[in-house]
């Protein structure tokens, strides 16, 4: 008998740089029964970012409609431009059972975790130290000295809301990192509160 089970929201934030998006990306490449959270912002595209498939590159206008029509579970500014996590793919998802991977800021947790309280499991990735987070930001040579600057200093401010996140992972190597996010996938799936055929299996194996 096949168990039907309502899918999940697993969000991952970190400082920018910590590895977040990378180690989405790796889990939904592993995984097929994992899709894509895709944000839309107002920010443009860095280079290789493909609309659609990265973000979806939206001006302000769209923005403010889409957030007047209440298409959007969270929305958050960052570095002066807009983000937000569009609502009808992810309660589709959910709704069919599939799981949902999405990289916010915690402001956009906070209000995920008020929305979609028994549908999200948050995770924050802590990095090994902030030589590693300056270094990292640098070398993948996406922003300029003056926004990577910003960034590191705005990471304390981040990390102090990791307490507020269901688990937390240190990412010292990615592969380590990825196989625990896994880990938390696993475990996800067969929390019972989510396999909502499991108490007409149970009957069936009682007998009624």
């Amino acid at each position: 008998m096949k168990i039907r089970r309502r899918g999940f929201l697993l969000v991952l934030s970190s400082p920018s740089g910590a590895g977040k998006t990378t180690i989405a990306r790796r889990l939904i490449a592993a995984d097929p029964g994992l899709t894509l959270s895709v944000s839309v912002t107002t920010r443009p595209p860095r280079q290789g970012e493909i609309d659609g498939r990265d973000y979806f590159f939206i001006d302000r206008k769209r923005f403010d409609e889409m957030l007047e029509q209440g298409q959007l579970l969270e929305h958050a500014v960052v570095f002066g431009h807009r983000y937000g996590t569009p609502r009808p793919p992810i309660e589709e998802a959910l709704v069919s059972g599939r799981d949902v991977v999405g990289d916010v800021d915690w402001q956009g947790a906070q209000q995920l975790a008020e929305k979609l309280p028994s549908d999200l499991v948050s995770v924050f990735v802590l990095p090994p130290s902030l030589d590693a987070l300056a270094l990292r930001l640098r070398s993948r040579a996406q922003d300029s000295p003056s926004v990577v600057a910003a960034r590191m200093a705005k990471s304390a401010e981040e990390m102090s809301h990791w307490s507020e996140y269901d688990y937390v992972l240190i990412n010292e190597h990615i592969e380590k990192s990825v196989t625990q996010a896994q880990a938390i996938i696993t475990a996800e799936r067969l929390r019972r509160t989510r396999r909502i055929g499991l108490a007409d299996f149970v009957r069936g194996l009682r007998g009624g």
